[in-house]
């Protein structure tokens, strides 16, 4: 809705407040205080018909009378600190209706305003139109852009994270085809560059794939067919993509747990989320270790199904265990990088639980280990599964092969 016609709706809403017969009630100014409810503004204008016009503006809304008194005000204007009492009080929104009487024209500004009256408890960013409606009155229209603004800078670290990141392998990629290229004569010299090269390609292919998933997992259509979901295959198949690496680091893979547990969701996606924990616990993990993963029934509550995945690695200080989950967060940047880590797994873990209603905890401590668990809402027992588990997926003769091989 433009402001033009947004302005328009107003004035017809006000309108009709002065055609109705309630105008002529003297109300006190506590009462027109209180006309935030649709039964208090009825009563206020005097007619039902202002009521959904005025309730169906998104924006927030203040009326003032031809003595720049409030006649009606959205709870939220209190809230933003543009209304207090009776009156506006805050200097620029004031100002914008001084110029707005003096002109007759409309007036746009970007205002920003304390979040209450602690200092340091943040800022509201609004974007505030004030125009005149006729027989003195004076209308504001708030919308709070204090999300879209949080929004925007999430997406600016966003993009100079992921250029950072970038720059990294495909530096790398150019400096080794160029010393490649330097030494071509060389047959041993190019293979073992050659090598270096296809290692920072994989790790630029991992990085790409891991911000298209993060962006699906965003933009909150990642459960459109949400399908049902065997534990068993998930953990079978997330030990089957990580077994190599594992080996490649003399690492021990343990599965267990209960069985024949499900859930609803995306079976791609979890698998992933898991296969994310338990390469994590790897790169993080000293040689000769172990990594376990166990799939059980929350104590206290059965309707919830618990994924842990434990290492004996470096574990996590407390004062950093609450970044983990950000991305290109890495708590140690060197092994991360050396270990071709992207910064981006704990942060797909999470979304991935978030969109199945579900949340990702954690347990460390330095020097013994971390534990990340993956808390996901059970399928109920008698709920009729309409759907296989995806395919893709190992059935359940090759899942329990690959959990055993895993132990």
């Amino acid at each position: 809705m433009g402001p033009t016609v947004t302005v328009l709706l107003i004035a017809a809403a006000v309108g009709l407040v002065c055609l109705g017969a309630a105008i002529g009630i003297v109300l006190s100014r506590r009462e027109r205080r209180a006309a935030t409810s649709a039964a208090d503004l009825a009563g206020l204008a005097g007619t039902d018909t202002a009521v959904p016009v005025l309730a169906a503006l998104r924006s927030t809304v203040v009326v003032l009378d031809d003595d720049d008194e409030v006649l009606r005000a959205s709870a939220s204007a209190y809230t933003f600190n543009i209304v207090r009492d009776d009156a506006v009080v805050e200097p620029t929104v004031a100002a914008m209706v001084n110029r707005v009487r003096a002109s007759g024209r409309a007036q746009d500004a970007a205002v920003t305003v304390a979040r209450g009256r602690v200092p340091g408890a943040g800022q509201f960013h609004l974007q505030v139109r004030v125009a005149g409606i006729g027989q003195g009155r004076v209308l504001i229209l708030i919308e709070d852009r204090t999300a879209a603004r949080r929004v925007e800078a999430m997406r600016r670290d966003f993009v100079a994270n992921v250029s950072h990141e970038l720059k990294t392998p495909v530096g790398a990629i150019q400096l080794l085809a160029e010393t490649v290229e330097a030494g071509a004569d060389d047959p041993d010299f190019v293979r073992d560059y050659s090598g270096r090269m296809r290692k920072e390609a994989r790790r630029l292919g991992v990085l790409v794939q891991e911000i298209i998933e993060l962006t699906r997992l965003q933009e909150g259509d990642a459960l459109a067919e949400p399908e049902v979901v065997d534990i068993d295959d998930v953990v079978a198949e997330a030990v089957d993509r990580v077994r190599v690496e594992a080996d490649g680091r003399q690492i021990t893979l343990v599965a267990g747990g209960t069985k024949g547990l499900r859930v609803r969701g995306d079976a791609a996606l979890i698998t992933t989320a898991v296969r994310n924990l338990l390469d994590n616990a790897i790169r993080y993990s000293e040689l000769r270790t172990r990594v376990a993963v166990g799939v059980s029934l929350d104590a206290e509550d059965p309707e919830i199904v618990r994924i842990a995945v434990v290492d004996q690695g470096i574990g996590i200080p407390k004062e950093e265990q609450e970044r983990v989950f950000e991305r290109f967060y890495r708590v140690d940047k060197g092994r991360s990088r050396a270990t071709g880590g992207t910064g981006l797994g704990l942060s797909i873990v999470k979304h991935v639980a978030a969109d199945h209603g579900g949340t990702v905890e954690l347990w460390s401590v330095p020097g013994r280990g971390s534990t990340f668990t993956l808390v996901l809402p059970r399928l109920p027992e008698g709920e009729p599964v309409d759907s296989e588990p995806a395919e893709g997926v190992p059935t359940d003769d090759a899942a329990g092969q690959s959990a055993r091989s895993a132990s």
